[in-house]
């Protein structure tokens, strides 16, 4: 580059030089540490992408560190090249006090735990939610083998060198402090699916940390403490499908928004179902749409709600997600080439059979499998343009497998 490190870096300089930028990623980051103002980096990022070029299409590489770290870099800039890649859907679905409850809760300082039954977006939503309310964010997921190390940090062994020595290593929630810290940014942290861990074991320090925010959690070989930061906002998922809110520990209630993700607004599920059938489906295939849409709302609303006729109340809940699995595995399995293209009313049935009956069998219990094997059967009959006898069989032999094992109890 043309200019030492003391003087700014230009509009004009960034234009004249920018095929040499495209391939030098030094350069790159030089100019946006000496950018003269906003316009030089929203050239290089927003119109050039530069961080793309050197960085990859996601990951935190040098440019967009550079871009984090910069003084006149605007939150929009450094959000776009913190989620470069993400591709979380923009529209928000779930219910607005959902929404509102969530924001209100993280701006109070409370992390937060959205719970509900499987299926509901809770994910998605958290994702969302990490975008609207920060510049990033990273996704953790729960495994059963988690322990507070995971959360805080801990020891960890360093085998580099010519010996075996240890370090200390940032757990999830620390190394978004030090994220935060760094780049002078709200960041959000998202622990999902954390009833696969024990929650007590886990978040013990944290909630010491929670009620005493200024008490140091870490510190680092280099001698950086770790406190929790106003800046991170911690947003964690639960399945509720086998446990409910009174069984949890005291200690997540008091010191966590709780917020329920379960009921859509029919007319945002319905829309989210046509959307699905309208990408995978529709144009591919030559399946009824509005059928198969009215199946997927029958479905839903016999698991959900049950059956007026009967009087017969709800299965269990269940979230409207699932159907998408459902229409992706119709488009492809019924596209030209496709393993159902010539049977694709067949494709119907192998789709709840593989994708629906599984998880809902999953958390049932013996009354609640018996009206899957009911339902189901149900539904074969009225949808006879397809042909939904595999869902059906399905729930049936674990129906019989159940009675098995209770008899042999008895």
């Amino acid at each position: 580059m043309g200019n030492s490190s003391d003087d700014t870096y230009t509009l004009e300089q960034a234009k004249e030089e920018i095929n040499i930028l495209r391939r030098v990623e030094d350069d790159v980051v030089e100019a946006i540490e000496n950018a003269e103002n906003e316009e030089v980096l929203l050239y290089l990022i927003e119109e050039q992408e530069l961080d793309k070029a050197h960085d990859g299409k996601r990951g935190l590489g040098n440019v967009r560190q550079a871009v984090l770290e910069s003084r006149l870099a605007s939150d929009r800039l450094k959000r776009l090249v913190s989620l470069r890649g993400d591709e979380t859907p923009e529209d928000i679905l779930v219910p607005e006090d959902v929404v509102r409850n969530a924001k209100v809760a993280l701006e109070a300082g409370k992390p937060v735990v959205l719970y509900g039954p499987t299926g509901t977006g809770k994910t998605t939503f958290a994702k969302q939610l990490a975008r609207e309310t920060g510049i990033g964010y990273s996704l953790h997921t729960a495994t059963p083998s988690w322990t507070p190390s995971d959360i805080i940090g801990g020891i960890s062994p360093d085998y580099t060198g010519e010996s075996l020595s240890y370090r200390t290593k940032l757990g999830c929630v620390s190394e978004g402090v030090q994220r935060a810290r760094r780049f002078d940014v709200e960041y959000g942290v998202i622990l999902d699916e954390i009833t696969r861990a024990d929650i007590s074991k886990i978040f013990g320090p944290l909630y010491t940390a929670i009620e005493n925010p200024h008490q140091t959690i870490f510190e680092t070989d280099e001698g950086e403490t770790i406190e929790l930061d106003e800046r991170v906002n911690i947003i964690c998922t639960m399945n509720m499908s086998d446990r409910t809110v009174n069984e949890l520990d005291n200690a997540i209630t008091r010191r966590f928004a709780m917020i329920e993700l379960d009921e859509y607004e029919e007319d945002k599920r319905r829309q989210l179902f046509k959307d699905w059938l309208d990408t995978h489906v529709s144009g591919q295939t030559d399946i009824d749409d509005a059928e198969l849409l009215r199946l997927f709302e029958r479905d839903y609303e016999g698991i959900n709600h049950g059956n007026e006729s009967t009087a017969q109340g709800s299965i269990m809940r269940f979230g409207p997600m699932h159907y998408r699995d459902v229409a992706v595995f119709v488009g492809v399995a019924c596209r030209e080439g496709g393993e159902y293209e010539y049977d694709q009313t067949d494709s119907i049935g192998q789709a709840f059979r593989t994708y629906i009956v599984p998880r809902l069998l999953n958390s049932a219990a013996f009354p609640q499998v018996e009206r899957i094997a009911e339902h189901y059967r149900a539904m074969n009959d009225e949808f006879e343009e397809f042909d939904l006898s595999p869902a059906a069989e399905l729930a049936e032999r674990e129906l019989e497998q159940e009675r098995r094992q209770m008899g042999s109890y008895e």
